[in-house]
């Protein structure tokens, strides 16, 4: 369908004349006439009707209007989907409840104008694969490959350290602790059911078991974090890791505890991945503000995997 044609027979709609309408749309009023006449003819209906006091819509018309109104949104929302600074910016944060969603929330009070889509896709590489298709772009990921493996076309750079926390419950043989060293936990049974193999936070929690003889306990449906919490509650042996950014909500009487762990502290790496080739304006803000909210960090003191990018 033509959409001049539509967005013509609406102007004539709402000016109620051809002459206006011709003058709206900076054409001559021969041309409104042709368009409404290419129009009526594809659609094989009088869609107005010429009177004394100017047009008058005929019963098709009015059925049709609101439907050319929807197409020229559609237009203008297609339009808008691909031109930098007129859509949103469209994260992946990976999880609502995490360090990046706090990150991007700051970002968004720091920069209230601009337009976010935020959302939460499942692995770096459904995320890299987004990326690369235009569907988001950016995202928060530990990123497990070197940087020569990488696509060419994706860029990445670390912007977020989450310190990790022991979440027992109060009858924990842990739980009166303030902090644990990090080699305290060897042997203990941490819980963390529905890790899926090949994600990128199971290749982080394989290796640190492996660095400090921690026991990664998978077993078990994943029903949710409530779910997780219900039972680390009411257990004297089971404890999960969780991030010390992470803000989760439970009922007083679980009287959970957060343990700092130390000796090292144990950090969740987080990298901001986009495209290069992606020239939003509100990416470039994003990593401005990344890059000023940065904290120095001692390396010294903090544990992350080998493959984690410096």
């Amino acid at each position: 369908m033509d959409l001049e044609a539509v967005r013509t027979f609406v102007a004539i709609a709402d000016a109620g004349q051809f002459k206006e309408a011709a003058a709206g749309l900076s054409i001559t009023q021969q041309a409104v006439s042709k368009r409404i006449a290419v129009l009526e003819k594809d659609l094989a209906v009088r869609l107005l009707t010429r009177t004394a006091r100017g047009a008058r819509l005929t019963i098709d018309g009015q059925a049709f209007l609101p439907h050319a109104r929807d197409l020229l949104q559609a237009e203008e929302r297609a339009a808008d989907s691909v031109r930098p600074g007129r859509r949103a910016l469209r994260v992946d944060v990976v999880n609502r409840r995490i360090a990046p969603a706090r990150l991007v929330r700051d970002f968004h009070r720091a920069h209230p104008e601009t337009e976010l889509d935020v959302v939460a896709l499942f692995s770096a590489d459904a995320a890299i694969a987004a990326i690369r298709a235009g569907t988001i772009d950016a995202s928060f990921r530990a990123v497990t490959l070197p940087v020569q493996q990488l696509p060419d076309d994706i860029e990445t750079a670390r912007v977020l350290d989450d310190p990790l926390q022991l979440l027992t419950g109060s009858g924990h043989e842990l739980a009166s602790a303030s902090a644990v060293a990090l080699t305290e936990l060897a042997g203990r049974k941490i819980w963390l059911p529905g890790n899926v193999t090949g994600t990128e936070w199971v290749a982080y929690y394989n290796e640190l078991a492996a660095a400090f003889g921690l026991t990664i306990d998978t077993v078990g449906p994943n029903f949710g974090t409530d779910a997780l919490l219900e039972v680390i509650a009411g257990s004297s042996e089971l404890a999960t890791f969780v991030g010390e950014q992470v803000r989760l909500v439970w009922p007083a009487h679980y009287n959970l505890r957060r343990i700092a762990v130390h000796d090292p502290i144990p950090v969740y790496p987080y990298s901001l991945i986009w495209s290069c080739d992606n020239h939003h304006p509100a990416l470039t803000a994003l990593r401005n503000y990344l890059g000023s909210t940065q904290s120095d960090r001692s390396d010294s003191w903090t544990w992350t995997p080998n493959w984690t990018q410096r």
